[in-house]
């Protein structure tokens, strides 16, 4: 995949980060203990099969590579408890146990997990995994973390749907609901039907998840949550961040959602819209994949075998 254009200093100013998870605040000395922690480093190779799009080739392309598990890192974004969107929340809830699921395997082969519920610190502050990602080693970006990584002219085409994302506008931008109504303070706790566990980290600061991420030495990087238009792309930790940093990024198209409104142009359904904004990443971003690839490694790959 080709690198996104040189940013000018314009460009690069300007992704504010901004059903209660049930996480016990871990004890003091138990913290202490932590508090130097690395995930182990273990064997093991995930087969990724991604999906690109190239300029203006219509037909996707597949394609086959290996990564090491020690290597990767997962990032959730803003799967919140609850959102002002209701058919959005909705989604959410669908989604939510299908993505435990493949964390799980995928955190189980050495897969790193951070958790990025955004404008949801205050409910993880004195908890091991806050507290995992704070004092992880402070590290040097390439380029300067964005506040928010908004649209880039100079290496993405025009969006396939209508763009709300804009300063100032309200959380039920592209709400499908029948009624949206304005934005209210909403939980934002992370959903509970993801666990946070083990060696995972929370966090929504990109220069944390930064220095946590080359702490632990984690260069391949995959995207999933909500909302793939929106904050799974211009957070600090998105999509457009991660590839100005020079990460190996993708997206999991299975496990996001966008908020789209079928009234709004170019007028088809839901679901189409979600595909054309996985599209549109495809041919400028990254590639995305399946949840699958992150739920096996490859055979032989995590050991030798046992003699017969």
């Amino acid at each position: 995949m080709k690198s996104p254009a040189k940013l000018t200093r314009r460009q690069m100013v300007g992704c504010t980060a901004s059903v209660p998870a049930l996480l016990a605040a871990a004890p003091l000395a138990a913290m202490e203990a932590n508090k130097a922690s690395v995930i182990p480093k273990v064997p093991g190779k995930l087969h990724i099969r991604w999906r690109h799009r190239q300029g203006n080739v219509k037909p996707a392309r597949e394609e086959l590579v290996e990564w090491n598990a020690a290597e990767t890192a997962i990032i959730i974004c803003d799967m919140w408890a609850e959102h002002p969107c209701k058919l959005a929340q909705m989604r959410v809830g669908r989604m939510a146990p299908r993505m435990n699921r493949v964390v799980s395997l995928a955190r189980d082969h050495g897969v790193a997990v951070i958790h990025a519920p955004s404008g949801g610190m205050k409910h993880y502050e004195n908890t091991q995994y806050r507290r995992r990602m704070q004092e992880a080693i402070d590290a040097k970006p390439p380029v300067p973390i964005q506040g928010w990584c908004y649209h880039n002219p100079e290496h993405e085409g025009k969006w396939p749907i209508v763009d709300d994302v804009k300063r100032g506008t309200s959380n039920v931008s592209g709400c499908d609901d029948p009624h949206p109504k304005p934005h209210r303070d909403h939980d934002r706790h992370e959903h509970p039907a993801l666990q946070i566990i083990g060696y995972d980290g929370v966090s929504d600061n990109g220069q944390e998840i930064y220095n946590f991420l080359e702490q632990e030495g984690r260069h391949n990087i995959v995207l999933m949550g909500v909302h793939t238009n929106m904050c799974v792309l211009g957070r600090p930790f998105g999509i457009r961040q991660q590839k100005y940093l020079g990460k190996n990024v993708v997206l999991c198209r299975d496990l996001t959602d966008a908020l789209y409104d079928p009234r709004d142009k170019p007028h088809v359904s839901h679901a189409r819209g979600v595909e054309l904004v996985i599209e549109h990443i495809e041919r400028y971003w990254c590639p995305s994949i399946l949840g699958h690839s992150l739920t096996h490694v490859v055979p032989g790959s995590a050991g030798k075998a046992l003699a017969p």
